[in-house]
């Protein structure tokens, strides 16, 4: 029949179409270059790297646009922080290395995400000092220079070199004391939370010199863009760059190619900024009853214009003027570690938006909220998989019961079927007008066997975000050989088994007419095997779970017509 022939070739479009090209990562063959070292001195060096020149928050643009004398744009020159700046701080979930110069967060690890399966001792790292691939939080105070002073980042000292959270903590607080060359006696405190991977970061200042002080507190991440690795294929494009949020707009792109267009330049009530990547994201949250300044601006590195640009994001709160003695003080908050909805959402509103779901993100929402609430219970979430499949073919039941219903009486209708082709074969108009009254009478919609195969395209493409995007499935186990539910079977076991359910759940159907349609119907299940092989396991046990029940449902329900057909009903 032309016109099933038509929606079958439009679902296979569509499925090669959407996880084609739409998901297909498509990144440039760019590889990251070296930072060469420079000849300066190591306090210079980690001061143009770290600390921020003079700017008030009408024109934090500033920075962004220093030029050299020769008019190129500002480099970043970066040195490996020497062990003797560096602080060390843990708890049960984090560990950060803090930067005594300048008091900014150089490093962190997260404890509970081991790298990778086969390096399950070493844990994900997210911040680091490494020339080659910058990524830092900073913060501090604009307007501490003085004029006979080239120094702006303070110097900080602090008790011990090491802090760790004990078990019998639930907090745990890091005190830096400095003093700029323009004499403010600066205290900056981290507190850092059992089970928590946001920590409030405390800025007190008091003016100890003999005149007024004007200046701001600021909140910035410093990152590089280095390529990441190569993702398999035909897996979803990840977004790794920046995001900030608004009362407007409560989640906001800004790619790396928009801020080399332009500088971002923004006054935002409350807010915050991000940086994104797979699974992970950092974010600086200003105090909500504030308004800021947002900016953004581009370095290159001192190696030159074929390294890795520099990207800096921060905000800036209002200037305040401070008399001498008078103490100010101010906290914000930011969060590194995993992109945990729950966790996003108690921290700011919109955080929890960088969960990138597409453009079906309401579905994906629903489905990992139910795979959740099941995982609760069973602890696995291969069962859970397999258990929220058996709900969506109890919801879409009734669908299916009248789809197959239909199956059944195409299967009937095959002997009369065949009879027309062989009569009008030849004549292909006549062939269609013939085969659509034999439709009309008998009462049977053509179409109402595919249903199935269409409702289940938008589940299967929700549900693949939700197994590349949701860190919880990140290295999650099922069973034996299936040890990380977001990657490929390793075995291409799960494919196999699929195409085997696509192939029985064919036998079942009534053989197309049209010889080619035929062919192409027989042609799927190892057109869909070669196309899951690199499909994530747990995408795959759904597909195959969903055949399974499939043919059951499909193997009952035509065994029932058949019955009640005997039986004169």
């Amino acid at each position: 029949m032309d016109i099933k022939k038509i929606v079958l070739y439009a679902i296979v479009a569509f499925l090669g179409v959407s996880l084609w090209n739409a998901w297909l990562l498509d990144y440039s063959p760019k590889a990251p270059q070296s930072v060469e070292a420079t000849a300066i001195s190591e306090q210079t060096a980690a001061e143009a790297s770290y600390a921020p020149p003079s700017f008030n928050p009408e024109a934090a643009s500033h920075y962004a646009k220093t030029k050299s004398k020769s008019g190129q744009e500002s480099q970043e020159v970066t040195l490996k922080t020497p062990d003797n700046r560096i602080i060390e701080v843990k708890t049960d979930v984090l560990k950060i290395r803090i930067d005594r110069l300048g008091g900014n967060i150089i490093s962190a690890e997260l404890l509970k995400y081991p790298a990778s399966l086969k390096e399950k001792e070493i844990p994900v790292q997210i911040l680091k000092d490494d020339p080659n691939n910058l990524y830092v939080a900073q913060s501090g105070l604009t307007n501490i220079a003085a004029e006979a002073s080239p120094h702006t980042a303070p110097l900080y000292t602090s008790v011990r070199p090491h802090y760790e959270l004990q078990p019998n903590e639930v907090q745990l607080n890091v005190v830096l004391e400095g003093k700029t060359s323009n004499g403010l006696l600066v205290t900056k405190t981290y507190r850092l939370h059992r089970d928590q991977y946001v920590m409030t970061v405390n800025m007190k200042v008091k003016n100890a010199s003999s005149s007024p002080w004007s200046g701001s507190f600021y909140g910035q991440i410093k990152r590089q863009d280095v390529p990441s690795a190569k993702q398999g294929f035909m897996q979803p494009k990840t977004y790794e760059a920046a995001s900030i949020s608004s009362t407007k707009t409560p989640y906001e792109k800004l790619t790396y190619k928009a801020m080399d267009q332009a500088d971002l330049s923004r006054e935002i009530q409350g807010g915050w900024l991000a940086m994104q990547q797979h699974y992970f994201v950092s974010a600086w949250v200003p105090p909500s009853d504030g308004t800021y300044h947002y900016y953004s601006h581009v370095s290159l590195p001192a190696s030159g214009e074929k390294s890795p640009k520099v990207y800096t994001l921060g905000y800036v709160a209002p200037e305040m003027t401070v008399t001498p003695g008078q103490v100010v003080e101010s906290s914000s908050r930011f969060y590194i570690g995993p992109e945990i909805a729950s966790r996003l959402k108690a921290v700011a509103h919109g955080l929890d938006l960088t969960i990138d779901y597409g453009w079906l993100w309401m579905v994906s929402e629903g489905l990992f909220w139910l795979m959740d609430k099941i995982n609760h219970y069973v602890r696995n979430w291969g069962w859970s998989i397999i258990l929220v499949t058996a709900i969506i073919k109890l919801v879409f039941y009734k669908l299916s019961d009248s789809s197959y219903r239909s199956m059944a009486k195409m299967r009937e209708l095959a002997p009369k079927l065949k009879a027309l082709k062989e009569r009008y074969g030849d004549d292909k108009q006549r062939m269609s007008q013939e085969t659509m009254q034999l439709y009309r009478r008998e009462k049977i919609n053509p179409l109402g066997g595919c249903l199935p195969m269409v409702v289940q395209i938008p589940v299967f493409i929700a549900f693949y975000y939700v197994l590349f995007e949701s860190v919880e499935l990140r290295q999650a186990p099922w069973i034996l050989w299936v040890q990380d539910l977001s990657m490929r079977d390793p075995y291409y076991i799960l494919p196999i088994l699929m195409g085997l359910s696509m192939f029985a759940q064919q036998r079942l159907s009534p053989a197309p007419p049209d010889p080619a349609q035929a062919k192409m119907m027989m042609a799927l299940p190892l057109v869909f095997t070669v196309l899951f092989l690199s499909f994530p396991a747990g995408l795959v046990l759904y597909w195959l779970v969903n055949n399974c029940l499939s043919i059951l449902q499909q193997w009952y329900i035509m065994r029932r017509y058949e019955g009640n057909k005997g039986k004169g009903n």
